[in-house]
């Protein structure tokens, strides 16, 4: 069962479509038990990180999410869904986050405009399924205003220039994240999410 959580401001349809469009049933939920039941869970994201942890400590999902990557389980975190997995944001002061990934999520920097929205270049640092037909260079759908810096660079498998270099996509193990939206990617970003439902269901 691939689970997309519903913690009141994700970018809920345009997944649900997206994983519709590859022939799976997606269940849409807030409940915890139905995210530890899952076999894949996705986090999607549009909004803020505070706002965001709010939201999941309130449903009693932030638990249900540690303890589901802590397992080992296929999970895959977009924007939003991504940040929240790191210690430590500073967007509207600091705030804890879920402390999955070690590190902390910055404001980018002076003299970029903000947000880094619209298409931009993912280049590949490692070989990894989730880029499986996927080119290097690729184009994807960005719409941030702060990024992440893990402690452990060697989790980040995908980096974007823009006035700097951004972590666009990280992972460990079956955890798999994106600073992009792979659901308004186009083809490409299709195929990522196919490429993470077939990870889950091996």
């Amino acid at each position: 069962m691939v689970v997309i959580i519903d913690y009141g401001a994700g970018n809920i349809r345009s997944v649900v479509n997206v994983v519709s469009k590859l022939g799976y049933r997606p269940k849409v939920t807030s409940s915890p038990d139905d995210v530890l039941n899952a076999k894949a869970v996705i986090l999607p994201g549009v909004g803020a990180a505070a706002d965001t942890m709010t939201n999941l400590i309130k449903l009693g999902l932030a638990n249900s999410i540690r303890q589901f990557i802590d397992e080992g389980r296929s999970f895959f975190g977009i924007c939003i869904g991504l940040q929240v997995l790191f210690s430590i944001t500073e967007e509207g002061g600091w705030h804890e986050c879920l402390d999955v990934i070690p590190g902390r999520v910055r404001k980018l920097p002076l003299g970029v405009k903000i947000p880094h929205m619209g298409w931009n270049q993912v280049t590949q640092m490692i070989s990894h399924p989730i880029f499986e037909g996927i080119p290097d260079g690729a184009n994807f759908y960005f719409v941030h205003s702060y990024c992440a810096e893990p402690d452990d660079k060697a989790l980040i498998i995908g980096q974007t220039e823009y006035g700097i270099t951004i972590c666009s996509v990280i992972a460990r193990g079956n955890l798999v994240a994106t600073q992009f939206h792979p659901e308004k990617s186009g083809d490409f970003g299709l195929r990522m999410y196919d490429n993470f439902i077939k990870l889950a269901k091996e």
